[in-house]
């Protein structure tokens, strides 16, 4: 017969493995430099997915309750904003078939000059309205806001015709979305990419904004040992390689193509692990409740 713990031992556990800390922001790239607009939205009716992404690193294990990010809404009004959805990735190769052994016939071999740093094949997990386990807030900023050049929908080419420069300047109205993550992730120590998708249930679209790397004040510097990576982005017929927004997209060389971070934050409460010696006292104090417990009875 299966015991559940009694309500003082499973305090005394809960006390121990995490402790009462404040949600506070920990991780910014900054605000947008203008320089670049990334489409990126969710599978819809006549609308394929496309997916941008930036990394970011914890250096302790992390519930991630919120999040900002800065984006660009083209030829569309907020009130013409649908699904959202924020998908997390690891860097390549984990969650990645680097075999090719699955897929159409057409994706044994890479589609791009590279995957090292990045984002993984699949994503590890996401939140989405059309789930309910993400809400969101969308606030007008500038109404005319323009980037400098943009990768639009249909701007996205396997190898060898990657390089296009871009696909021009775009103008909007520039859009901060504050997203609450009602189930929170909760994410080991590691290296991440977040990946926002927005949908337009009209014509028009939404491009996700830069931000300056390397990163400037207010933005967070990523910790020493760690690099921070480039923006990079893929649509439903790259999947499941992914392209260098700057080095592989812009041009002209990777070594002479300006790099790009995207505009986000991140909200989230460090989650302790205990050490060895903590987690022996937590297992005497759960077997000491249970024993209270008991004699209680």
């Amino acid at each position: 017969m299966t015991r559940a713990l009694s309500f003082p031992a499973a305090s005394l556990a809960f006390l121990f493995l995490t402790g009462p800390v404040a949600a506070t922001p920990f991780f910014t790239t900054g605000n947008p430099d203008g320089k670049m607009a990334m489409a990126t939205r969710p599978d819809s009716p006549g609308k394929f997915e496309i997916e941008a992404a930036d990394d970011f690193v914890l250096t302790t294990p992390t519930s991630i309750s919120s999040a900002t990010f800065t984006g660009l809404l083209s030829g569309a009004a907020i009130a013409n904003i649908g699904q959202v959805r924020v998908e997390i990735y690891r860097v390549f190769p984990a969650d990645s078939d680097v075999l090719r052994t699955s897929g159409p016939p057409t994706f044994s071999t890479p589609q791009v000059p590279t995957r090292v740093n990045s984002p993984s094949d699949v994503e590890v997990t996401d939140r989405d309205t059309a789930v309910g386990n993400l809400s969101f807030t969308a606030t007008a900023l500038n109404s005319i806001f323009t980037a400098n050049n943009t990768v639009r929908p249909g701007g996205i080419h396997p190898t060898p015709g990657q390089t296009t420069g871009g696909d021009g300047p775009v103008t909007g109205q520039e859009v901060e979305f504050d997203v609450t993550f009602t189930t929170p992730f909760v994410l080991a120590v590691g290296q991440y990419f977040f990946v926002p998708q927005v949908e337009i249930t009209t014509a028009g679209d939404f491009f996700w904004l830069s931000a300056p790397r390397p990163i400037i004040p207010p933005g967070t510097s990523f910790p020493p040992g760690f690099t921070d990576l480039q923006a990079w982005t893929r649509d439903e017929m790259l999947d499941p390689d992914w392209l260098r927004v700057g080095a592989d997209i812009v041009g002209p060389t990777p070594a002479t193509a300006p790099t790009f971070n995207a505009a986000f934050s991140l909200t989230g409460t460090a989650v302790a692990v205990p050490e060895p010696a903590t987690s022996l006292l937590v297992g005497l104090g759960i077997v000491g409740a249970l024993g209270w417990s008991r004699r209680q009875k």
